[in-house]
């Protein structure tokens, strides 16, 4: 009887792994015959699952909508990492604290005592580090918009702010007519979410900043083929790209500075809050936003490279100041 249960939820958990199975790939899953296989899936259907039958070559199966929430089954590192997920969400999306407190309570309501103890040990509370230049949260609205379009790979139609955070009416400076892109991916890489996408009619990739996109609808446009895309490639379309829609932070101080880089190896360890631009095939602009210029200065120097066209004076100044207080322990 343990087998049965354990095979019944071991096919439970690949139905809602796959839209769809051939009913010989379930049974060959789950090492039983075609007969046992069927069964199992009365048995599932039993329990209130709404299990489909697929109709075609073969046969198959899909897990329908609409069933009853499983008994929750979770181990001591599971509970854990559901708790820490949950309350470390709201550092990087808005709008969604109040979600986050029933889902917690929901799920501990449901789990064991001793599941529900560990859980709860893990109490966090974010605070800012300086440091991380992070982005402001982004709305979690516009980010269920993105994320339905690249589920139900419909193109996504948006307008995109300018870095200033404005929206340029037709005829004024900067105006652009919306988007209309393919959404395949979401990315979040230095506290910062990105949407890769290719443009419907161009058929080139980009990237957009989410916190920068304002959805023309809610609902999805055409219908396209997703590309696959792999790590490799997610890396050089947000990390190593240094057109990722990347805007200064609002810091007090704001200074650039050419670096005898080229925009790839700059943008790929650009601190959060920067912009990295193209001069030539081997050097790049870095603007950086800081509490500080000395702060900004320090930044320019672990990128370990020449700096040409400093701006603005503060930051050549800073740089002096730390020049001649490293002179003198090297003295």
């Amino acid at each position: 009887m343990a087998d049965t249960s354990a095979r019944i939820l071991r096919l439970l958990s690949l139905l809602e792994a796959r839209v769809e199975w051939r009913g010989a790939e379930l049974a060959e899953r789950l090492e039983v015959s075609a007969r046992t296989l069927r069964r199992d899936v009365d048995t599932l259907r039993e329990l209130g699952y709404p299990v489909n039958a697929v109709m075609g070559a073969g046969g198959g199966y899909r897990l329908g909508a609409g069933g009853r929430l499983p008994a929750l089954v979770l181990d001591d590192d599971q509970a854990i990492a559901i708790a820490l997920a949950l309350q470390t969400a709201p550092a990087t999306v808005s709008g969604i604290d109040d979600a986050v407190a029933r889902a917690l309570t929901t799920l501990r309501q449901v789990m064991p005592a001793r599941l529900r103890a560990a859980s709860e040990a893990f109490e966090v509370t974010s605070l800012r580090n300086y440091w991380e230049f992070s982005a402001a949260p982004v709305d979690v609205v516009t980010l269920r918009t993105v994320g339905a379009a690249i589920r139900t790979a419909r193109v996504l139609s948006f307008d995109y702010r300018d870095p200033g955070g404005a929206v340029p009416d037709p005829g004024q400076p900067g105006f652009r007519p919306p988007r209309e892109v393919e959404p395949h991916h979401l990315v979040v890489w230095a506290g910062r979410w990105y949407l890769i996408a290719r443009d419907h009619r161009e058929r080139t990739w980009h990237t957009y900043r989410v916190d920068r996109i304002l959805p023309r609808t809610s609902g999805g446009g055409a219908v396209f083929t997703p590309q696959q895309l792999a790590r490799e490639d997610l890396t050089r379309l947000v990390v190593q790209n240094p057109d990722r829609g990347d805007t200064p932070g609002q810091w007090q101080c704001v200074g650039s500075a050419v670096l005898d880089l080229p925009a790839a190896v700059a943008a790929r360890w650009a601190p959060g809050g920067s912009v990295v631009e193209p001069v030539d095939a081997r050097r790049s602009r870095l603007t950086i936003g800081g509490w500080s210029w000395a702060g900004i200065a320090g930044l320019f120097v672990t990128f370990d490279t020449d700096l040409s066209h400093v701006e603005p004076p503060e930051l050549r100044a800073a740089m002096d100041r730390i020049s001649q207080r490293l002179r003198a322990p090297a003295g």
